[in-house]
């Protein structure tokens, strides 16, 4: 059948075409799939090729609050929300704010009950603007500033995760200028080399965070601790990394914590304030289809089963501090392709690059990475073979690519939606105004209704900054 027949075929409904089937309609088929592991749980391609997430068309959702954009699936959050609750409890479950974090987002944390770490005053005020309860929010970072720490203490948050004697004595002094006590946790590092990038590894001696098991640092910022009666230690921290595909490091941190817990109380006593220990998030997801990350339930039996063999720690509470586990996969950013470039490269071969109107000011980590991940066509089912691709930004960067290969339709033009999976964790959070681009708009879908939940960043607010000279 001629390339013109082959477009023919691909215009008739599924229903008609049982006699029609082409090789160009199995490429489509294939590169018109939505793998379940890696798009949001209600995103589904309609009878007339365009793709619908939770019942919203893609176009629908861009002409109406612009390109490009990200879209949360709700339920699909919540449902994410609900296996880890089931897995540690809600009251332990953390959801880790810096993934990402709006008023919205917030709030439909509060409904789940879970409770939310803050690394940040800024984290803090977002989680306070949607309503949340401080006492279920816990302050992390490695310098945190007095303000932040005065903010904290004064607005009741549940904890404060220590990381530094600079830190112990600070907050100290904060409560002791507020006229408070403060419940702390320490922030351990356990030495175990996470399998995953060495940018997102965070239990490894060598960085930046925590205190030292083996080098005996972190049984002295125990002390220090409890010989501060305003600070209250209710437990101990670890967490080694993120995106962890296997559980492996889980159950090796988990051990240690809890044999230095037994540790602390053999050396310095009973702590009758201990009630928890902190494994922290890193669970990873499916960015590509032939990943396969644990179940948040493999891994609380895991963890479970180590911490048990040491009686000072096995009638602690475990928690957890999910972020991209819960709010990656159910959320797409959509693009408008620009422009489309057939580049011959050496021996002949053909790359085409496709350049949206986003990049690496919305999704860094794939130059930051090397991050894979998943890109559609989105709007229409491709009438034509698939074509090697690069998807790319409009940035003045050789690096701003977004998808380093792919395959897409050949016949993929202006004017045409993409949508990249799994892009809800550590893309609008790290997001710049490289190049003075705007920041795109949040929205959320739910049973056929859409929403805002961030609006697009306009000039105005990039140029609210500037000074005029002399003032």
């Amino acid at each position: 059948m001629t390339q013109k027949g082959s477009q023919l075929v691909g215009r008739f409904p599924r229903s008609l075409r049982c006699c029609l089937v082409t090789p160009v309609d199995q490429a489509a088929t294939t590169l018109a799939a939505l793998a379940p592991e890696v798009w949001p749980k209600h995103a589904a391609r309609g009878a007339d090729g365009a793709v619908r997430l939770a019942g919203v068309r893609v176009d629908e959702l861009i002409e109406r609050y612009g390109s490009p954009l990200f879209v949360v699936d709700k339920d699909d959050f919540t449902d994410r929300c609900r296996r880890w609750a089931e897995a540690f409890g809600p009251r332990n479950v953390h959801y880790a704010s810096k993934a990402f974090l709006s008023g919205q987002l917030a709030h439909w944390l509060d409904e789940e009950g879970l409770a939310l770490d803050v690394c940040s005053g800024g984290e803090l005020a977002i989680a306070l603007r949607g309503g949340f309860p401080p006492g279920r929010i816990t302050l992390h970072g490695n310098n945190k500033s007095v303000a932040e720490l005065r903010r904290a203490v004064d607005v009741g948050v549940e904890a404060v995760v220590l990381d530094s004697f600079e830190e112990i004595a600070r907050l100290d002094e904060v409560c002791a200028e507020l006229g408070r006590e403060q419940d702390v946790l320490v922030r351990l590092t356990v030495g175990v080399e996470a399998h995953t990038h060495e940018a997102i590894a965070t239990a490894h001696e060598d960085q930046k965070f925590g205190f030292s098991v083996a080098s005996g640092v972190a049984l002295e910022a125990v002390r220090r601790v409890l010989a501060r009666p305003r600070l209250r230690l209710i437990g101990f921290h670890s967490h080694i990394g993120s995106q962890i595909l296997d559980l492996d490091g889980f159950r090796l941190a988990a051990g240690r914590v809890a044999a230095f817990a037994e540790e602390a109380v053999r050396a310095l006593g009973a702590i009758p304030t201990l009630r928890v220990l902190d494994l922290g998030g890193g669970l990873g997801v499916s960015y590509q289809p032939d990943e396969r990350p644990p179940a948040p339930s493999d891994l609380a039996e895991a963890v479970r089963k180590e911490i048990e063999q040491y009686p000072a720690a096995a009638g602690l509470s475990v928690a957890v501090e999910p972020g991209r586990s819960v709010i990656a996969s159910g959320t797409v950013t959509l693009y408008t392709v620009g422009t489309v470039k057939h580049v011959v490269l050496d021996g002949g071969a053909t790359r085409t690059y496709v350049s949206v109107d986003g990049g690496m000011s919305d999704n860094i980590r794939p130059a930051l990475y090397g991050a894979k991940y998943d890109a559609r066509l989105v709007s229409r089912v491709g009438a034509s073979e698939p074509a090697q691709s690069r998807v790319v930004g409009k940035h003045c960067e050789t690096g701003d690519i977004l998808v380093r290969d792919c395959l897409l339709p050949q016949d993929v033009a202006p004017g045409d939606v993409l949508a990249v999976a799994s892009t809800g964790a550590y893309c609008y959070s790290l997001s710049s105004r490289y190049n003075a681009l705007l920041r795109p708009a949040v929205a959320a879908v739910e049973d056929g209704r859409s929403w805002l939940m961030l609006r697009r960043e306009t000039e105005a607010d990039l140029l609210s900054l500037e000074v005029p000279d002399g003032e």
